[in-house]
C-alpha cells in the first residue's frame, strides 16, 4: 500500500469514519446561515444557505488523513468547489493565506495556493448521502492532500490575508501547515 504512494507514513487503513472535533455539534439553521468572505477582498461577500447551496456542484474523489493516524481511501465529496467561490470576489494581489472561519470560532489556518487545487471543496455530500452533522453538516471545507483538521467542519467564511497565521490547533501545538507525508503533525 505505502509503495503506491497513497498511505502516507505512520498512517493506518481505516473503512471507518471517527467523528473527532472540537466543541459541540452545531444546529443549522437555514434561515441564518451565511457564509461571509472578509479580507484582502475588493467587496466583502455574504451568501445566504439557499444562495450558496445552488451554486455549481462538482465532485471529488480522494483520500483523507487523519493526524490521529487513520486513513480512508476513495472517498467521494460533491459539494461547491473552492474556485466557485473565488468566481465571486475580487481578490487584491496580497492575498496568500487564508483564515477558515467555522461555527463557534473555530479557525484554520491555509495557504491561498492549497486552497487553488482543483481537489478543494466545499462538501455537502460524502459518498452520495449529505453530510452527518457530527461530520460538518451542512458545509465542511475538504483539502485532500493537507491532514484533515485543515477540511474544516461547519464553515461560515473565510479571510483573506496576506501572512500566514495560526488557526485553532495550530495555537494548539499542531503544525502550521500539516502534511500527511511529510508527518507534520506537531509544531515541536
Amino acid at each position: 500500500m505505502r509503495d503506491a504512494g497513497r498511505l502516507p507514513p505512520g498512517q493506518s487503513l481505516t473503512l471507518k469514519w471517527p467523528v473527532l472535533h472540537q466543541g459541540t455539534v452545531p444546529e443549522f439553521d437555514p434561515q441564518t446561515w451565511d457564509f461571509r468572505v472578509t479580507g484582502l477582498v475588493d467587496r466583502p461577500l455574504r451568501l445566504t444557505w439557499d444562495e450558496f447551496s445552488h451554486l455549481p456542484m462538482t465532485a471529488v474523489t480522494a483520500d483523507m488523513h487523519c493526524v490521529t493516524r487513520w486513513s480512508r481511501f476513495d472517498v467521494r465529496w460533491e459539494g461547491v468547489a473552492f474556485s466557485e467561490v473565488m468566481k465571486l470576489i475580487s481578490l487584491q494581489p496580497a492575498a496568500k493565506y487564508v483564515m477558515v472561519l467555522a461555527e463557534q470560532g473555530y479557525t484554520a489556518n491555509v495557504p491561498l495556493a492549497d486552497l487553488l487545487r482543483p481537489t478543494t471543496l466545499f462538501a455537502l455530500k460524502h459518498n452520495g448521502e449529505p453530510l452527518p452533522a457530527a461530520h460538518g453538516y451542512p458545509v465542511r471545507l475538504v483539502v485532500p492532500h493537507l491532514y484533515a483538521w485543515k477540511s474544516v467542519k461547519w464553515v461560515r467564511g473565510l479571510e483573506f490575508m496576506t501572512a500566514d497565521a495560526p488557526g485553532f490547533w495550530e495555537q494548539n501545538g499542531y503544525n502550521i501547515y500539516g502534511d500527511p507525508f511529510r508527518e507534520q503533525r506537531y509544531s515541536v
